[in-house]
């Protein structure tokens, strides 16, 4: 709402060429604030080590997420526990790199 760039340091894996993430937010009862600005806006940007990439998110859906969720599980397992503690459906949220600077 107020336009103001934000970070979130987070959990990812690399897939495809693309940065995966999930919104848990600890098995919060809604999802994470970035995950709803991206959703407005999925245009984006992620630091990683000393480079950073502007990015497009979407939502992994059907099969696409069902085969990240096993990889994201080995990648950290407290998405899983996360999982069972709230009735939502964890995000998975693909960040595709649209430039690097």
């Amino acid at each position: 709402k107020s336009g103001q760039v934000r970070s979130t340091p987070l959990v990812y894996f690399e897939d495809e060429g693309s940065y995966v993430v999930v919104g848990s937010d600890g098995a919060a009862k809604r999802d994470p604030q970035w995950w709803k600005n991206l959703q407005v806006d999925p245009a984006g940007a992620v630091r990683i080590g000393r480079s950073q990439f502007d990015v497009t998110a979407r939502l992994a859906a059907g099969a696409e997420r069902e085969r990240l969720w096993e990889v994201g599980r080995s990648v950290n397992p407290m998405w899983s526990k996360y999982q069972t503690r709230t009735k939502r459906e964890l995000p998975m949220v693909v960040l595709t790199p649209t430039a690097k600077f």
